[in-house]
């Protein structure tokens, strides 16, 4: 069940995506990073189990968070 939830967790997330591709400007720019971000956390979490072991996790996101936040800057620039 809870791959499941977590597919449909992804299904609404990409329509989010969809809704906010066609909005310009820097901060539809961010929420599209945000949405990436939480889809990331949702894949590494759920379907690749890293929210089990320590620190894998954070492992992970805390330099997909730095990513997306040097992406977004580059877009503002």
């Amino acid at each position: 069940m809870e791959l499941t939830r977590i597919w449909l967790t992804l299904l609404a997330l990409t329509a989010a995506t969809t809704a906010l591709a066609f909005v310009p400007g820097p901060a539809a720019a961010a929420a599209l990073l945000a949405v990436a971000f939480l889809k990331a956390r949702a894949i590494l979490g759920g379907f690749l189990h890293l929210g089990r072991g320590s620190g894998w996790r954070a492992a992970f996101t805390v330099p997909l968070a730095i990513w997306l936040a040097l992406v977004w800057g580059l877009h503002v620039i």
